[in-house]
């Protein structure tokens, strides 16, 4: 039982991190869309990716460095 519980704060600890370093979690997005909205479509792997990177960064290169 203890095993189970840590591997669960590992988990959640492990998704904590990935989101505080702008990480996407693509297993959390199927299984939230999965459940919370079974009619609509699941982006693929690389859609979602490049749909969180687009939100966090923006799209065009206004505001960058170079």
């Amino acid at each position: 039982m203890l095993f189970n519980d840590l591997s669960t704060v590992g988990k959640y600890l492990g998704q904590a991190a990935r989101q505080m370093v702008g990480l996407p979690d693509y297993q959390t997005y199927v299984r939230h869309r999965r459940l919370t909205h079974p009619d609509l479509p699941v982006m693929t792997e690389i859609e979602f990716f490049r749909n969180r990177q687009e939100a966090r960064y923006g799209s065009g290169r206004s505001g960058g460095c170079c």
